[in-house]
């Protein structure tokens, strides 16, 4: 009678077991950013902060519309590359990805935000910053962080009004990031009174800057400011030291980083450069950005280095309009992501009409001692 017992309860564990199976559903989140090339270490730091909280998600399990949802990640890499980001993006819409955290860079997420739209799959860029992103008026393009409206015209006016300065150059690497946030950066410059006195351009992929710093260096200017990425403005920041320009060094997010001092090296210096993070943590929040931090750095073994708590609040952000809607498709959530007001790890999401981070904070930040410190943060 025992022997009969055993297999009858085998099977009918295998029944429970293949109906809560069956009431699990997967939804997929696809994450695009570069994870090769000179900006895979921040490409990679927001794939990092996306699947952070796919997994704190998963772990606490959610229930929508009566089912057991489970994520699943999806990840592309787009090696800042606007072709290989629109494949990426037309991928991601065959796989039937319910929203997309990314792209990083500007250059690569205004292409794909058409092909989503096109689809009606949301998109949460933690990075992107170029206002052309959001000027689009897609109903499903969000922005995480500040424009590079804000961003470029703090940093201007910071430069005039803080820092003395009253001569400028500025380089910038031609990309959608690095043009927009050096052409905002100029126009604040000038309505605060400063001189434009050099403009250079340079490429994302350039490694030799003697020609235009050259040039720059004869009209000696105060500050130097770099529309562009940390891979560039690293070994950019050594050639200026190598020419003896002692001028101090702007830019934006794209230089902003962790990775900063080891691209530069000595040429870092205490106190010569300033740059501003597009987003920021007012002082209630630091202790949560902190625990994430560590929380990162435990999963992965490397420090945060740019906006992976960012990545990391969009996904829960997605989720909770989710929730809200009982629904994970789309179609039904998507309004539900415009009228957020979710507690998140970096503060309050909320959006404007056109998808813009409301009250978006800027933090600016200096080095010291081969570490970046805080100088202030701003509305």
């Amino acid at each position: 009678m025992q022997s009969k017992m055993i297999p009858l309860v085998g099977a009918l564990a295998l029944m429970l077991a293949g109906s809560a199976a069956a009431q699990e559903q997967i939804v997929r989140i696809g994450s695009v950013a570069p994870t090769t090339g000179s900006d895979a270490h921040l490409g990679k730091d927001n794939e990092n902060g996306t699947r952070l909280a796919v997994e704190d998600i998963n772990a606490k399990g959610i229930t929508i519309d009566g089912k057991k949802i489970k994520l699943q990640l999806l990840a592309e890499d787009d090696a800042a590359d606007p072709r290989q980001a629109t494949n990426a993006a037309t991928k991601l819409v065959d796989a039937r990805v319910a929203a997309v955290i990314g792209h990083l860079n500007s250059g690569t997420t205004i292409p794909a935000s058409r092909i989503y739209a096109n689809a009606g799959i949301p998109q949460l860029s933690p990075s992107a910053t170029n206002p052309k992103y959001t000027e689009q008026k897609f109903k499903t393009t969000f922005r995480m962080v500040a424009n590079d409206a804000k961003l470029g015209g703090t940093l201007g006016s910071y430069a005039v009004k803080r820092m003395g300065g009253k001569t400028f150059a500025i380089i910038d690497d031609r990309t959608a990031y690095g043009q927009g946030v050096a052409d905002q950066f100029a126009k604040s410059v000038k309505a605060a009174g400063g001189n434009i006195v050099a403009t250079q351009y340079t490429n994302n992929k350039a490694t030799d800057f003697n020609a235009i710093l050259t040039a720059i260096k004869a009209k000696k200017p105060d500050i130097i400011f770099f529309g562009g990425m940390d891979a560039v403005g690293g070994p950019m920041l050594r050639q200026m030291r190598q020419l003896g320009i002692t001028a101090k060094f702007m830019g934006g997010d794209g230089i902003c980083t962790g990775a900063l001092p080891g691209l530069a090296g000595t040429a870092l210096g205490n106190d010569q450069i300033v740059c501003a993070e597009a987003g920021g943590v007012a002082e209630d929040r630091r202790k949560a950005v902190d625990d994430f931090r560590a929380k990162y750095k435990k999963r992965f073994g490397v420090d945060v280095v740019y906006t992976a708590a960012y990545a990391y609040d969009a996904t829960f952000t997605v989720v909770d309009a989710m929730k809200r809607a009982n629904s994970v498709d789309p179609a039904k959530y998507l309004p539900e992501v415009a009228k957020s007001n979710y507690q998140g790890v970096t503060g309050n999401i909320a959006f404007d009409a056109n998808g813009d981070i409301k009250d978006g904070m800027l933090t600016l930040y200096t080095y010291r001692y081969g570490k970046r410190e805080l100088l202030t943060v701003v509305k």
